[in-house]
């Protein structure tokens, strides 16, 4: 009987190396990311690549991501930021090749290479955290409402689209 465990355990060995992706063993599909504000206590929405938001809370936070979003596609998300009496902000984070996907060349093969690490996510990783300074506070006018300054690298693409130059 001993004999027969001791045929099989190094086919078994091999099967298992062979069918499994090298960043898929080492690495991880899904990872922590610390979400911080100046000031703290900023509410942020995260929204995945769709527009789905796919977690909410207060910073500073750390939420739990996927780092794919599809075969052979990398996750993007988009934080956006806001608190009272500061202009709201919005940040992208992006998935970034796996330095771990390459041991594929050794470990697991074309099968790692080509299906198991690009089905999973695990080929990509994601930052270890992301940032916003909301500046200075927001300065009220005459009549007691928020008056918003802003630079025009802090608006949104279709607001930028929408000034009209003065000077």
């Amino acid at each position: 009987m001993r004999s027969y465990i001791t045929k099989l355990s190094l086919p078994l060995s091999l099967s298992a190396l062979l069918l499994s992706g090298c960043a898929s063993i080492v690495g991880d599909s899904t990872y922590p990311v610390a979400v911080n504000s100046s000031p703290a206590g900023a509410s942020f929405e995260v929204r995945n690549n769709s527009g789905k938001v796919v977690h909410t809370g207060t910073t500073p936070q750390t939420v739990t991501l996927d780092s794919g979003d599809g075969y052979f596609s990398g996750a993007q998300y988009t934080i956006a930021f806001s608190k009272e009496g500061h202009a709201p902000q919005e940040v992208t984070v992006d998935s970034s090749l796996s330095g771990w996907y390459w041991g594929n060349i050794l470990f697991g093969g074309l099968i790692g290479m080509l299906i198991v690490d690009p089905i999973t996510g695990a080929m990509y990783k994601l930052p270890e955290g992301t940032s916003v300074d909301l500046g200075e506070q927001v300065v009220k006018n005459e009549h007691g409402e928020n008056l918003t300054l802003l630079t025009i690298d802090q608006l949104p693409a279709h607001q930028r689209e929408n000034l009209i130059r003065v000077n």
